[in-house]
């Protein structure tokens, strides 16, 4: 987690914060700022906001920053959000409230431990759906289902694979358009 700044508080006092388009989570209580993301993250990141977008036709995927309030210690910013209409997230007027149906993750340089370890865990205590971890310099995608309250892993794909995704309801995404292959 090379160059992040850190600083306790709770949601309702991270929530009162000024608006900013710096990466800033609020993470177990711990406000957690991390540097911009590299072109590749944001190459990735891209794509596949717009392949996503393109696949479902009921509900609404949004892309960082954008903060996802899961608790009084937890707001999140993921990369790409998909809310599923009529799903258990909500969409306010300055911000996303409960378990999304899918969250993905994109790593960058200093990222990959928090979001596949601390992210992991407090996606996976609030219910997420599915989780995607995806490594955009070795052009991979790893997808976690929920299932009896845990995540399990559904499996790692490649840039040549096509994902199915039960969180979307069945929508088949093809790697090739996210990873530029």
């Amino acid at each position: 987690m090379i160059g992040q700044t850190r600083t306790r508080m709770t949601s309702a006092e991270f929530l009162t914060l000024p608006e900013s388009n710096e990466p800033r989570e609020l993470i177990e209580g711990e406000v957690i700022l991390s540097p911009a993301p590299i072109p590749q993250h944001q190459r990735c990141s891209r794509r596949l906001l717009i392949t996503l977008d393109s696949l479902i036709p009921h509900g609404e995927v949004f892309d960082a920053p954008i903060d996802l309030l899961l608790d009084g210690e937890n707001v999140l910013q993921p990369d790409l959000v998909w809310v599923a209409e009529g799903g258990r997230c909500i969409i306010t007027d300055k911000l996303l409230r409960g378990a999304p149906e899918l969250v993905v993750e994109i790593l960058s340089p200093g990222s990959t431990r928090l979001d596949r370890d601390t992210k992991f865990t407090v996606y996976e205590r609030h219910g997420v759906r599915e989780y995607w971890i995806v490594d955009p310099i070795e052009a991979y995608l790893e997808v976690y289902v929920q299932q009896d309250g845990r995540f399990v892993r559904q499996g790692t794909y490649g840039a040549e694979d096509t994902v199915v995704s039960s969180a979307l309801g069945g929508a088949a995404v093809d790697l090739k358009r996210v990873f530029g292959a």
